[in-house]
This record gives structure tokens, C-alpha cells and sequence, in this order.
């Protein structure tokens, strides 16, 4: 499943929800926690995550607290890079 797929939120909105500056939720995608990044897309100039990926992002920073290893923290920033272009032309082709 691609993140457009998923349920999209804004930055704003998932900072809201979760009671964290959005300033907090961009370092969480362009510097991660723990090695472990927020996956994001850029779509009509705003940046966006989904539900999904935040889920994702909150099981692999807390598997790396523990010790232990989450599926998406074994995933290096060029294969995320790749999976957000991919995101990226989806969108596009669909006119989104």
C-alpha cells in the first residue's frame, strides 16, 4: 500500500492531535527519532503524512526505545526517498 492510499493528515493537523508543536512533526520527517523517520509527501505545496504512517513511525520508535527492531526502522532513507517519489507521481498521474 502507497502512503496515497492511507489516510492523509497535514502536519498542522497531526501536531494538533497529538499535542506536539508541527515543528516537532518536521523533525520527526527530515531527522527522524531513533533512526526511524516520519514518511511524508509534498502535494499542492503543502507536506503531508497519513494516519497509518504515523502509526509506523510511533511502533518504530518505540521498538528502537525497547531494543528491539520494527520492520520500518530496517528501511535506509534512499528506499524512503523512493517510496515518496513513487508517492509522489502517483498523485500526479491521478491528478491529485
Amino acid at each position: 500500500m502507497t502512503l496515497l492510499q492511507e489516510q492523509k493528515i497535514t502536519f498542522t493537523k497531526l501536531a494538533q492531535e497529538r499535542g506536539v508543536n508541527v515543528c516537532t512533526v518536521w523533525r520527526w520527517a527530515q531527522r527522524g527519532v531513533r533512526g526511524v523517520r516520519l514518511e511524508s509527501f509534498n502535494e499542492g505545496g503543502k507536506r503531508y503524512t497519513t494516519r497509518e504512517a504515523h502509526a509506523r513511525f510511533v511502533e518504530g520508535t518505540t521498538a528502537a526505545a525497547n531494543g528491539t527492531t520494527a520492520v520500518q526502522s530496517n528501511r535506509t532513507n534512499r528506499q524512503r526517498e523512493a517510496a515518496i517519489a513513487r508517492a509522489e507521481r502517483e498523485a500526479e498521474r491521478l491528478g491529485l
